[in-house]
């Protein structure tokens, strides 16, 4: 089962055997049978050991007891106690899939969740960003990355024009002030000592930028990859190095429930993707990485948290609105219905099963359209 928090842990162990054993199979269904994310499961029990623990209190010792008054009693009180809606249409959903599962199986006569109503979810119109605000954030990071291939620094106390030293002959093998038995004369071991020191700084200090420059790429890469895609902070980080078609820049991206589906991405997410690949990478590849993609600073996959840190961070410096994930994956979305994409299209892309949930984006571009004409129209 996966890990829920310490009190939905603390509920379950306290639940009777059978009921406890019917969370830890519906769970497993889910994990191995639906394929259902470690995110998604955690959700669901979640909810049901909630509610269970509910039907316990109102005298249910065996899960065939269960019944619609229960499952309404258990909403009832999560509303009471501050539930929004959208929290009680996800949790009507779980013990409406836990009843539908439980019949299946066997441990219910009926499906008792079937009959069960729940509040419609009040769907806000998501926050997006301007076409040249998507554009300042994504190109944020490539601001700190030097050229890929720098013009050679002059070095100090080198003879460019190939000559020696004054003072030195090249016929000598052993030049003024060397000790030609491998030990160095007073007054020179800590001279060495020194430069040692100096070198070592100096190394320690290009192997910092180096590091912060690869962590630039990887930012940079994974900004354009939400936006020109739209795909989900969890599908970006869980991108493989073989799910990048460079030939036909499309992207093999596994969904929710495992769904698998090709995303296509641009010119520029493609220059990113070069230079994280053949620079960025491998300054953080370790021997844990895997085929993983994005990386973290230690070397292993990149967190979807951490990924939305990025994102904030970027956005909170470059004086845009709060921006997540999830918020460049609606901007890529409305971007595309205002440039004239098929609704279906762009449904297709972001992996939605259904149409409704695609449009959305379309009320999006219509109030962005009244907003412009009422700022700009003389009858508005």
């Amino acid at each position: 089962m996966s890990r829920p928090d310490r009190g939905t842990r603390a509920m379950h162990q306290a639940l009777p055997p059978a009921l406890r054993d019917a969370v830890d199979d519906f769970a497993e269904h889910l994990s191995q049978v639906r394929n259902r994310s470690a995110h998604t499961v955690r959700a669901y029990v979640t909810d049901l050991v909630s509610l269970l623990d509910h039907a316990v209190r109102m005298g249910c010792v065996d899960l065939a007891e269960l019944d619609l008054s229960v499952l309404r009693s258990w909403l009832a009180r999560q509303r009471t106690t501050g539930a929004a809606r959208t929290s009680l249409a996800r949790r009507a959903a779980s013990a409406r899939a836990f009843s539908g599962w439980a019949h299946r199986a066997g441990l219910l006569t009926a499906d008792v969740g079937a009959a069960l109503a729940s509040p419609r979810a009040h769907r806000e119109l998501p926050s997006v960003l301007r076409a040249d605000q998507a554009a300042a954030l994504v190109e944020a990071p490539s601001r700190q990355i030097r050229p890929a291939n720098p013009p050679p620094a002059d070095q100090a106390g080198t003879n460019r024009a190939g000559t020696n030293p004054a003072g030195t002959d090249p016929a000598d093998p052993n030049p003024a002030g060397t000790n030609p038995a491998g030990t160095n004369p007073a007054g020179i071991d800590q001279e060495h000592t020194g430069l040692l020191r100096a070198g070592a700084a100096a190394g320690s200090a290009q192997g910092a930028a180096e590091e912060a420059e690869a962590v630039s790429l990887r930012d940079w890469v994974l900004l354009e990859l939400l936006y020109a895609t739209g795909v989900r902070v969890s599908e970006a980080c869980g991108l493989d190095v073989g799910d990048v078609d460079h030939g036909r820049r499309v992207l093999r991206v596994f969904g929710k429930g495992g769904k698998e589906r090709a995303v296509p991405y641009g010119v520029p997410a493609q220059r990113a993707l070069d230079d994280w690949l053949r620079r960025g990478r491998p300054a953080m590849v370790a021997a844990h990485s895997g085929s993983a993609l994005l990386l973290g600073a230690r070397g292993g996959r990149l967190n979807p948290t951490t990924a939305r840190q990025i994102v904030g961070a970027y956005a909170e410096t470059a004086g845009l609105p709060r921006t997540s994930p999830h918020g460049l994956r609606h901007s890529a979305a409305t971007h595309l219905l205002e440039g004239g994409a098929d609704l279906r299209a762009v449904q297709e892309l972001l992996g939605h099963s259904s149409l409704a949930s695609t449009q959305i984006y379309t009320h999006v571009s219509v109030e962005r359209l009244r907003a412009a004409y009422r700022q700009a129209h003389p009858r508005a």
